[in-house]
């Protein structure tokens, strides 16, 4: 039985004086997130997950990790450290160093902690190259902490210097095969957000320091978006604002002139079409039907999971309480009780036990039921911390659960309803 008692989770008490606080450059999520002890600041860009955040994560990671093996991809698990030498061999070690944690070893060998893994996975490639095409196409994905030396971070998990990330590596035969890969990747990818639940646009953008000859980012539209998305009103084309000339005018898609908006996106995905960009300084290769080795044609794709964490937080909490997706949310329904000594806790006794272990057998809510056993505090002060943290539903045990045939008050936080349930028709409504 998941108590609520039990959970450490280290809530920010607002002080009487609370305008004395400094929250300036603080976005709604990162807020609520420390508020509520979901997440605690470490140092700079880096941040204690607690359990409430860990259960969230999972949920995410299981997502995707089930949308993975639709696509046959192929869970690993790479060393959070490279070679220096690799970065050097595809030239990106000059272009970025002003982000890379460098350490050096006992033997002065330098090693990168990774922010991406495209010279890990391709030297893994390379060192069991050439590899049969019948072994094409290959689709291999992790998901780890990544570490990127951000010289500004800021508004908690959106921009940090530790995060959590999904990266996919795939490997073809030639570029049609690899395009082929790229449209079913993000069209998994499309399916990721879809489930989640939250608008999303997918737009064209820079190839950046990663390179290839294409890319796409998935964005969350916000006010805080630190990205701009141009959107063509006429056929919805979308492009990163960096991939637009200043003075361009023109829809480079339908020919639409003057007809743009302008929305501020949160990045929460990016793919990119690689071609041989690092097999071949790499050597990474594969037998072909010829029986000749041959450059392997990649992809990449990445999923930001601590940022699309924070980012659906931000885009649907208010002020002062969180709102989740239900499919990302901790649990899924808290069940508040009678505080001790009351008269209907005299009467109920076990009641929200037993309800507990009945609900546990809905499907649409096993496993996923939280009980907030701190009977010492009244049932208004229990109920207003559940509101703020944002639990999908709320279940009051009330003084209607006296009656001959007891009824609980539902708080239905997703539609902003209320509902008064006998038990029967509560697990009705659960598994709608």
């Amino acid at each position: 039985m998941n108590r609520l008692s039990r959970i450490f989770q280290p809530l920010t008490i607002k002080p009487r004086n609370a305008e004395i606080l400094n929250l300036e450059g603080l976005s709604c999520s990162q807020k609520l997130m420390m508020n509520m002890g979901i997440i605690k600041p470490s140092n700079p860009g880096c941040y204690h997950l607690l359990p409430l955040g860990i259960r969230s994560i999972e949920k995410l990671t299981k997502l995707i990790e089930l949308e993975m093996k639709t696509i046959d991809g192929q869970k690993i698990e790479m060393p959070l450290l490279t070679s220096a030498q690799l970065w050097q061999k595809t030239g990106r070690y000059q272009s970025v160093t002003s982000e890379l944690f460098v350490v050096n070893d006992r033997h002065s060998k330098e090693l990168i902690i990774n922010p991406t893994n495209e010279e890990s996975i391709t030297d893994l490639i390379s060192s069991v190259s050439p590899i049969s095409h019948r072994q094409l196409p290959l689709r291999l994905y992790q998901i780890t902490n990544k570490f990127r030396d951000e010289m500004k971070p800021r508004f908690g998990l959106l921009r940090s210097r530790q995060f959590l990330m999904k990266d996919l590596y795939s490997f073809d035969s030639n570029i049609d095969n690899a395009k082929h890969t790229y449209n079913e990747i993000c069209q998994s990818y499309d399916r990721i957000f879809q489930k989640i639940g939250i608008d999303f646009l997918k737009v064209q953008a820079s190839t950046g320091t990663i390179g290839g000859t294409s890319s796409h980012e998935y964005h969350f539209m916000s006010p805080i978006g630190e990205d701009q998305i141009i959107v063509c009103n006429k056929c919805k084309y979308a492009c990163n604002q960096e991939l637009i000339a200043v003075d361009q005018k023109i829809c480079t898609k339908c020919g639409e002139n003057d007809n743009f908006q302008i929305l501020n996106g949160i990045e929460v995905g990016h793919t990119f079409l690689l071609g041989d960009r690092f097999s071949k300084p790499l050597d990474a290769t594969y037998l072909s039907n010829e029986g000749k080795p041959k450059h392997l044609q990649m992809g990449c794709f990445g999923l930001g999971l601590s940022r699309i964490l924070a980012a659906t937080l931000e885009i649907l909490s208010e002020n002062d309480q969180l709102r989740w997706p239900r499919i990302l949310s901790p649990y899924t329904l808290i069940i508040i009780g009678p505080k001790e000594g009351s008269k209907e806790q005299t009467k109920i006794q076990n009641l929200p036990e037993e309800l507990y272990n009945t609900l546990n057998a809905v499907p649409t809510i096993h496993e996923d039921i939280l009980i907030d056993d701190r009977n010492n505090m009244t049932i208004g002060k229990r109920l207003l911390e559940a509101k703020r943290v944002g639990y999908p539903f709320i279940l009051v045990i009330g003084k209607k659960s006296l009656e001959d045939i007891p009824e609980f008050e539902l708080h239905d936080l997703v539609n902003k309803t209320e509902h008064s349930f006998s038990e029967s028709a509560l697990i009705d409504f659960l598994l709608d």
